[in-house]
């Protein structure tokens, strides 16, 4: 297995917004950088990934629930309702984007309370390397139409230098 990257600083700012100990899903959680933050804190995680190979190490904890999932099957734009039946008190993606999915973040979230920590790419990464396809890409503000029902506490668009230089949005939105 490859060196683990670091969590996101942007989801380990604001991950204590996330209820104490609650049920978190890492959507398309990769090599598991995120999950681990998640664990280490105490929340039950699902994590969800096409491929779970990432985070095999992870196999056994107590606190861990991996779904290997295509979250992209014609026809089928949420599957984890299928085995995550309670509203989750946080949903992380990072580094990912399949905008039909959108409603169902939002939906997913416990009423009062959800938190959503969102943070990918946008138009402009193409100079810095992939995603190049705009397919991939985030427009201009388009995180905070997406999830504009919820309420937005901090929101950035723009240039970032580390861990590598991207053109990235970041959102973390609570559900009201």
């Amino acid at each position: 297995m490859s060196p683990v990257a670091p969590p996101s600083p942007f989801v380990a700012t604001h991950l204590d917004l996330i209820r104490r100990g609650g049920h978190v899903l890492d959507l398309a959680c990769g090599n598991g950088r995120n999950t681990r933050l998640l664990l280490e804190h105490g929340f039950r995680v699902t994590a969800v990934d096409i491929n779970m190979e990432g985070i095999r190490d992870l196999e056994g904890h107590s606190q861990l629930t991996s779904l290997a999932l295509d979250m992209e099957t014609p026809g089928d734009p949420w599957p984890i309702s299928r085995h995550v039946t309670t509203p989750l008190d946080g949903i992380v993606v990072t580094n990912y984007l399949h905008r039909p999915q959108f409603p169902y973040i939002a939906t997913s979230l416990k009423p009062s309370g959800g938190l959503l920590i969102y943070e990918t790419f946008m138009a402009g990464n193409e100079q810095y390397g992939k995603p190049s396809n705009p397919r991939f890409l985030l427009q201009q503000d388009e995180l905070t139409e997406a999830f504009a029902d919820l309420s937005i506490l901090a929101f950035e668009q723009g240039y970032r230098e580390a861990p590598s230089p991207a053109i990235v949005q970041s959102l973390c939105a609570r559900a009201s």
